[in-house]
């Protein structure tokens, strides 16, 4: 078993366990004030917990479309009517959605609860779920309400990702192939359970320097912002680590026009997309306008166009890209 500590500079703590039957560290990460467990998850997870206290399960929808403002409001009226109160626990178990949404909840239900992630994604466990960011979408685009909003602990139990459809094991990979140019570990080389804790060791690192998002934490979003524009205009039907990975290919072919990296290092984008057997070309249905319109929404987005692109120094913000440049390097991944 592995245990990653994320450690803030507030003093606030707690561990990510990683590992084959972690879930069964889940009584021991219920904070002892703590008498009853809201179970939040979705009926397609299947995954049964046991925190030892007094519990009930709520579902929410399947699908991106439950990272709404309607659902938070759903969820925290059925949490009144239950009577859960601020001792008490909020238990997110699925991939993404849930943690984004359980995490929200947990953040504005009686102005703050604590909350236990336990990721049964590939996608969750390497990201979502660890850092405190949480989150609903509007239909201006994906991640606009959120809070910062830090577990008490993350279990990643690796037996989860077993009965991971083969799509949404891939999609993860999405989101694993940005750390590969966050540090420029040989990610590819190590078993997958050394390779999540080596990325969340990377986002703790991380998260630690800048935990409200102010400056190096944007780094994470290598490859979001053209990805978070796909997920949009494609209504969610593209995963989100499928999303990224064209928008990781779409960065190092800006950060080329701009001629801050060579040819060689666009090609070793591709050729680590391509090895997690991931697109690499935009959807031929979405428009130029659409998707630069759809950027521009982005939350980075403070002074024109905003990216996170590699460089000679590796991932830096870049602030206000000229639209031109913007519009001709779609062509790349065309």
């Amino acid at each position: 078993m592995n245990e990653v500590e994320v450690a803030l500079p507030s003093g606030i703590t707690y561990p990510v366990i990683i590992g084959n039957g972690a879930l069964d560290r889940l009584p021991s990460v219920i904070p002892k004030a703590s008498n009853r467990a809201a179970i939040v998850t979705q009926s397609k997870i299947g995954i049964t917990v046991e925190p030892e206290i007094e519990n009930k399960v709520f579902e929410i929808d399947d699908g991106e479309g439950a990272k709404s403002l309607t659902t938070i409001g759903e969820l925290c009226s059925a949490f009144a009517s239950w009577g859960l109160t601020r001792s008490d626990v909020v238990i997110g178990v699925g991939g993404g959605v849930v943690t984004d949404v359980a995490g929200f909840a947990a953040a504005t239900y009686h102005r703050g609860i604590p909350v236990i992630h336990i990721a049964t994604t590939l996608l969750a466990q390497i990201d979502a779920a660890v850092g405190g960011k949480t989150g609903v979408n509007l239909p201006e685009g994906k991640n606009l309400v959120g809070s910062f909003w830090q577990p008490t602990a993350v279990i990643c139990d690796i037996d989860a990702l077993d009965t991971l459809p083969e799509r949404e094991l891939r999609s993860g990979m999405g989101e694993l192939a940005k750390y590969h140019f966050l540090t420029g570990d040989p990610l590819i080389e190590m078993e997958l359970k050394d390779r999540i804790s080596r990325a969340v060791e990377i986002k703790a690192g991380i998260v630690a320097q800048d935990e409200k998002e102010q400056g190096k934490r944007a780094l994470l979003n290598y490859g979001h912002t053209l990805g978070h524009a796909i997920e949009n205009i494609g209504n969610y039907e593209i995963k989100h680590g499928e999303a990224v990975a064209i928008g990781l290919v779409y960065a190092a072919e800006l950060a080329y026009n701009l001629e801050r990296i060579d040819h060689e290092r666009v090609l070793e984008h591709r050729q680590v997309i391509e090895s997690y057997g991931l697109p690499s070309a935009l959807p031929v249905s979405m428009s130029d306008e659409d998707l630069l319109f759809a950027m521009t929404r982005d939350k980075k987005a403070v002074e024109g166009f905003t990216f996170v692109l590699d460089g000679p120094n590796g991932l830096e913000i870049v602030k206000d890209i000229e639209e031109i440049l913007v519009r001709e390097t779609l062509k790349k991944v065309r």
